[in-house]
């Protein structure tokens, strides 16, 4: 094997074109994918369960009512509601890939909306996944910003309504009756009377004395108060709830999808293609008549494009970390994951490598298979139909993209499922890629 490990690498330094390309090429796809995700699907899948009971819906502010149902409807121009019954059925939606994100308005809402001394409250639920807490986030923060602009000017008008009304005195709606109200001013003038009927020093008139002074104050200096001028300013807070763990951030989700195509193509395209050239220069025959084992050169091909390959992503990460803001004390488990994840990598290379005889079959069955599993494991869960997902989760989890994004994705940012599960699937699909190699190899060789 090590005698085969430096007739590869001679092989590979007669060849620096090759070399480049394997590099640059990579990096060129994650520029293309990083593209992508800056874009998501128009009207994002969101699960909408609304608590507020039935004849309810209504804000009643001073003398106005406000159906909360227009906001709703406007919200639903830019999103695809799921209808669900119950908070936990919200949830299982957002884990099953029904739906991006929920929402969830709470059964409170209109009543703390219509005292106008307490700001409601709806919860949107995300998975913490980056790339579908961004599809959404903006979509429900806008649609949410322009539903409490609506809200703050109508309290506002309702603020400038019952001040004119304690200012100057009216009729006040109190459950279907109507109130007078005198006014500050008109009790001024009703004090200032009864002052001037009053002797000087009589105990009647220094007690309408301070009631006057209050009055007169209260007139030249009436305002809301902080807490009403602040449930103003914003009606409808968002509590936001990460059902895994907490969301990575989309520009650290990025380095993580950027540095997993460069890991699978070095490691798919060199595995696949060493193996190959063995085989179409005649050499494989000559080497397992007696010199090595099938074994011993399956496993001497998948050192080198996974050891290639773990060296080039590692100095692109550490590179990257350079610009980046990443947790380099969980350097060890980014060591780990790309290690793991080149040797899956580089099982199903030698795989296709094995299956195909000539080297530019090789290549091109690599690319045409990566590629599109590379996009697949970046389809989020609401973008499509529910059968179409549950399909692509079963494609994506039978080779190494997926599970090397989620290690690496974990070990940079503590993302869930954690390391550990997905170094373990990615063990498992070395294992049987490298099977499958071996029995290619004794069928075809």
């Amino acid at each position: 094997m090590r005698w085969l490990l430096v007739k590869d690498v001679q092989i590979l330094r007669r060849s620096p074109l090759l070399v480049s390309l394997l590099v640059l090429y990579p990096v060129a796809i994650a520029l293309l994918i990083g593209l992508a995700l800056s874009r998501g699907p128009e009207r994002p899948r969101v699960a909408f369960l609304n608590q507020v009971p039935p004849g309810q819906s209504t804000i009643s502010l001073g003398n106005e009512n406000i159906n909360a149902a227009k906001y709703a409807s406007q919200l639903f121009q830019s999103i695809q509601p799921v209808r669900v019954r119950s908070r936990q059925e919200a949830i299982d939606a957002v884990n099953s890939g029904r739906a991006l994100a929920a929402l969830i308005i709470p059964s409170d809402i209109t009543r703390k909306l219509s005292s106008g001394l307490e700001p409601g409250e709806v919860e949107v639920v995300y998975n913490g996944d980056a790339v579908k807490q961004s599809f959404v986030e903006s979509t429900i923060s806008s649609k949410l910003a322009d539903a409490n602009a609506a809200l703050a000017d109508k309290l506002k008008q309702v603020g400038l309504q019952d001040v004119d009304l304690l200012l100057n005195g009216g009729t006040f709606d109190l459950f279907g009756r109507s109130v007078p109200i005198l006014g500050l001013r008109a009790t001024r003038t009703i004090i200032a009377a009864e002052l001037a009927r009053l002797k000087p020093g009589s105990p009647e008139r220094g007690a309408l004395g301070r009631v006057d002074r209050f009055a007169r104050l209260a007139v030249n200096n009436l305002d809301l108060s902080k807490q009403a001028l602040a449930t103003i300013s914003q009606p409808v807070t968002v509590k936001r709830t990460l059902l895994h763990g907490r969301r990575t951030p989309l520009d650290a989700f990025a380095v993580a999808v950027a540095v997993t195509v460069s890991l699978m193509f070095v490691c798919v395209l060199l595995g696949a293609g060493m193996l190959a050239l063995e085989r179409e220069e005649n050499a494989f025959a000559r080497l397992v008549r007696g010199l090595v084992s099938r074994e011993s050169l399956l496993a001497e091909k998948v050192c080198l494009s996974g050891g290639c390959a773990f060296a080039a992503s590692l100095l692109m990460l550490v590179g990257i970390g350079a610009f980046v803001g990443l947790n380099w004390g969980r350097f060890g488990l980014w060591v780990a994951a790309l290690a793991v994840g080149a040797l899956a990598f580089a099982a199903l290379g030698v795989a296709i490598g094995a299956l195909a005889r000539e080297v530019r079959a090789a290549s091109l069955l690599g690319l045409l298979l990566t590629l599109p599993l590379a996009f697949l494991a970046l389809v989020p869960s609401g973008a499509v139909a529910v059968g179409v997902y549950d399909a692509i989760r079963v494609i994506s989890a039978l080779f190494p993209f997926k599970p090397a994004l989620q290690a690496l994705d974990a070990a940079l940012n503590d993302t869930r499922p954690g390391v550990g599960i997905s170094l373990l699937h990615l063990a498992g699909l070395a294992v049987a890629f490298g099977t499958i190699a071996r029995l290619s190899l004794r069928r075809f060789a």
